[in-house]
């Protein structure tokens, strides 16, 4: 099977369009490009993760890097994606082209994150990453957002969610119902009462269940999603049932059909299931110094704020 000449002609013309606003890096270290770091607290990515076969995406839109995103090539899934919160309406887009990353395959990548094209394509890159025909036959998943557009304001912004990088198989249900409830409950709550800059990390565990195609194992289906926050700069005078989840919190899920809801808890506790449930060691920090709020006030008067 060829692309017929319109297939060929679209795809040509998708190329010659977007390739100039969209790229990504395959990076040693998120320090290592710059501005990447701009969407971790304090320009420090989780502590404690075992990385020795993930690798590191800085995510980059129209020559800005817009987040950061470790990612599992033989799962095919991300372990996390890392953003900034953008306030915003949470109006939802959903017709920006899917596109993969070429230098999860090749060291010699040209750091140009592509758009899937419409017709047949040597997927020699299939390997190391997901790709659409992953999700076209499976009824039960969707494509869930780890950063989900919906906390970003700009099109950009949100242009550079639409990566299969960036995305994990969720249960329908549980994704168009109480995870995509969470996510529009902080949208509004940082919309709402944090001031400056929020940071957020979101990501999965796994227990070894696979979608498969071919009679091939091919996506890692995550067993449970988490999110953590860290805003240190907020309204000190927020309802009090507002001001115990700053500056920091998290969430955990089952990624279920049922039993499905999502538990807000402490970043440290969420911490401590992450330490049994992921390739961690005893040191795992989300946040740097656990976001811990800087206070311009003396130590004796910081119990006041």
């Amino acid at each position: 099977m060829t692309m017929n000449t319109f297939e060929c002609f679209t795809f040509a013309l998708l190329t010659v369009f977007l390739l100039p606003l969209i790229s990504a890096t395959v990076v040693q270290d998120f320090n290592h490009v710059e501005r990447c770091k701009d969407s971790l607290y304090m320009g420090t990515p989780p502590r404690g993760i075992i990385e020795s076969k993930l690798k590191k995406i800085c995510q980059r839109y129209a020559d800005k890097p817009r987040y950061v995103t470790l990612y599992d090539p033989r799962k095919r899934i991300p372990v996390y994606s890392a953003y900034t919160f953008k306030k915003t309406e949470g109006d939802r887009r959903v017709d920006y082209p899917w596109m993969y990353e070429p230098q999860l395959a090749e060291i010699d990548g040209n750091g140009n994150m592509l758009p899937f094209p419409t017709g047949y394509l040597h997927m020699k890159f299939e390997d190391s990453q997901a790709v659409l025909d992953d999700y076209s036959d499976v009824v039960l998943y969707e494509r869930g957002h780890l950063n989900p557009d919906q906390h970003q304001s700009t099109s950009h912004d949100r242009a550079a969610t639409y990566t299969l990088t960036n995305v994990v198989p969720q249960i329908r249900e549980f994704n168009i119902g109480p995870w995509r409830e969470y996510e529009e409950r902080i949208r509004v709550r940082l919309n709402n009462f944090c001031r400056g800059t929020a940071f957020i990390v979101t990501g999965v565990t796994t227990r070894g269940n696979m979608i498969r195609r071919n009679n091939q194992d091919r996506v890692a289906i995550p067993e449970d999603v988490w999110s953590a926050y860290c805003c240190t700069d907020y309204d000190r005078n927020s309802p009090p049932d507002v001001r115990i989840r700053f500056p920091s919190h998290a969430a955990l899920a089952k990624n279920a059909k049922e039993s499905n809801s999502v538990n807000e808890m402490s970043v440290q506790e969420l911490e401590i299931f992450l330490k049994n449930n992921m390739d961690v060691d005893q040191n795992l920090q989300i946040f740097y110094d656990n976001c811990i709020s800087p206070s311009p006030l003396p130590l004796y008067l910081q119990h006041t704020i």
